[in-house]
């Protein structure tokens, strides 16, 4: 990262926009879990994205649909789907709240995969941390307990695929056009989301011509939510190191807790709230 792309204050800022908008999208989800099958949700989301981000890049003369990684794009917006398709499903079965708390485990597997993967150097405190935050997440899941039970496994297989993300876009993030990264965010997804859709069968523009208007619009903000949390996450890493950036994205948690109250009035018990604070 240059120099003069480095704008600590400004990632920061770009990063909490993007966890408030992915904590909306997951509530928003969870409404949606009772009116379309997942397929339709993963699906819209990604093709509203796709198209969003083509007529964007079409109409502005100083972007490009060019990428200089392109087996790059293919394997963030590849992880990026998988991690949505878990979210997607955990969401029907758990609370907004605790399914955010056992997600932001993302920065502490990143991590691990820096360790592993890009060999980085994690000092004794960094290890201590992610220590903290693996019994945090127990006391979030509380294993036999019956409080989030098997569903748990969702979020972290999400949070798993999520922290690969993280760093594929961490490293490459800065090197690639923003607008032209997120149009292959969405891309890849519908790619892979459009055979799965298909493979459901049942008549889709017939569902969604039943639906009630409330509904299709909560899908279209799921999509515009998701578009917009990730752009402001790809400028975010562009402006600051992933270290910097990545305690702030616990902001998810308290505006998740916020947004499950408003729209299911469900808060975290006891133990809840303190794992999450161990975890943050």
């Amino acid at each position: 990262m240059s120099v003069h792309a480095q704008r600590p204050l400004l990632g920061i800022a770009l990063v909490v926009g993007a966890a408030s908008c992915f904590a909306t999208m997951d509530t928003t989800v969870r409404y949606l879990g009772a009116f379309f099958s997942i397929a339709i949700v993963l699906w819209t989301r990604y093709a509203l994205h796709a198209v969003a981000m083509s007529a964007w890049i079409a109409l502005s003369p100083d972007k490009t649909f060019r990428t200089a990684n392109p087996m790059f794009q293919i394997a963030r917006g590849a992880l990026l789907a998988f991690s949505s398709a878990m979210a997607f499903a955990a969401l029907r079965h758990m609370p907004v709240a605790e399914f955010t708390a056992i997600v932001m485990l993302t920065p502490l597997m990143a991590t691990l995969l820096a360790r592993t993967w890009l060999h980085e150097r994690v000092s004794r405190l960094r290890w201590a941390l992610v220590a903290g935050g693996f019994v945090g997440a127990l006391l979030v899941i509380r294993p036999g307990s019956g409080v989030v039970g098997w569903a748990a496994l969702l979020p972290l297989a999400a949070a798993c695929s999520n922290a690969a993300f993280q760093i594929l876009t961490s490293r490459y993030a800065p090197h690639e056009n923003p607008f032209t990264t997120n149009f292959y965010t969405g891309a890849t997804g519908a790619a892979i989301a459009t055979p799965i859709l298909l493979a459901t069968g049942g008549d889709i523009l017939a569902t969604l011509q039943s639906a009630p208007a409330v509904q299709v619009g909560a899908l279209a903000a799921i999509a515009a939510l998701g578009t917009t949390g990730h752009l402001l996450l790809i400028m975010a890493l562009g402006k600051a190191p992933a270290a910097t950036l990545m305690p702030f994205q616990y902001a998810q948690i308290a505006v998740a807790a916020v947004a499950g109250y408003i729209a299911f009035g469900v808060m975290p018990d006891g133990w809840g709230w303190l794992g999450m604070a161990g975890i943050a």
